[in-house]
């Protein structure tokens, strides 16, 4: 339980096109400016409501903000994570999309969810970030902090690559597959799962490397304290190669290309209900014991 947070201005980051959004949005605004509250909102909730001018970029509703409130699903949240975590900006997510791992409350639980908040009544989890550097010829070309995961993948008609590992400039191996995932504990649930990596608990200190559709059956994830630098480089292969960010931004790669990984210094502040476990959770997006 965290000590109660004055909460005067709340943003609002919405998955774009859902069609139920200005049934919720409106009278949302309408509860929020009865408590007082001043709300910005992006430019995809502006579309459900009179005034779409108002919407701003997702950069200015973080810099207004006190608090996110983001609508949608897990891919919504991902893209909010990147404007709020520099910021220090809790997150309260909202399920508005299917399976979401990460947006743990339920639509119907908006409103009280949002009473206890501003009651100071919130359970908050700091979720450690991905720090990423792409360089070029010596040269850093982009640098990104993702919640979720890096990868390093072909593209659909490609041929198998090669990827070099190293950890804290210690060769680990060489990987002919069709990519290379680097998790944090939170993406553990995401495509590290698909490709067969361990689920991680979000409080333990740790990233996973996970290789996909590995050539050699031996190639098996791996864990790794999240005190270590990862760099990852392509040796062969190199045609329709890209880095992919959170599955968000994709970047073509080149073969001279290092990907460079480390501890984000910020962290994602993630509002959790405190009604459910995060092994209820996984027991219920995951139908863990049905039949």
């Amino acid at each position: 339980m965290q000590p109660a947070l004055a909460f005067k201005n709340i943003g609002i980051i919405s998955r774009p096109r859902r069609s139920n959004l200005s049934e919720v949005v409106p009278p949302l605004l309408k509860w929020l400016d009865g408590r007082g509250i001043r709300v910005a909102y992006d430019q995809e909730t502006a579309g459900s409501v009179t005034k779409p001018s108002d919407g701003r970029t997702r950069e200015h509703v973080a810099a207004a903000s006190d608090l996110l409130l983001v609508l949608g699903g897990d891919g919504t949240l991902l893209a909010a994570a990147r404007v709020a975590a520099p910021k220090g900006i809790p997150i309260l997510p909202i399920n508005m999309g299917s399976l979401g791992f990460l947006t743990s409350f339920m639509l119907e639980e908006l409103y009280p969810a949002l009473e206890d908040i501003l009651s100071g009544n919130l359970t908050i989890s700091e979720r450690v970030m991905l720090h990423v550097e792409l360089q070029r010829n010596g040269k850093s070309l982009d640098k990104q902090s993702v919640l979720n995961e890096v990868v390093i993948n072909k593209g659909a008609l490609a041929r198998m690559i090669e990827i070099e590992l190293i950890i804290d400039n210690d060769f680990v191996c060489r990987y002919r597959a069709d990519g290379l995932i680097v998790a944090s504990p939170t993406g553990s649930t995401a495509y590290s799962l698909s490709a067969g990596g361990p689920i991680v608990h979000p409080t333990v200190e740790s990233f996973i490397i996970t290789p996909i559709c590995p050539h050699t059956l031996s190639d098996r994830p791996v864990v790794v304290r999240d005190t270590a630098i990862i760099e990852m480089r392509l040796s062969a292969g190199t045609e329709s190669v890209f880095l992919t960010l959170d599955g968000q931004k994709g970047i073509p790669l080149q073969a001279t290309d290092r990907v460079r990984i480390s501890r984000a210094h910020e962290k994602l502040k993630l509002i959790q209900t405190p009604n459910k476990s995060y092994f209820e959770i996984l027991r219920n997006k995951l139908k863990w014991g049905e039949a």
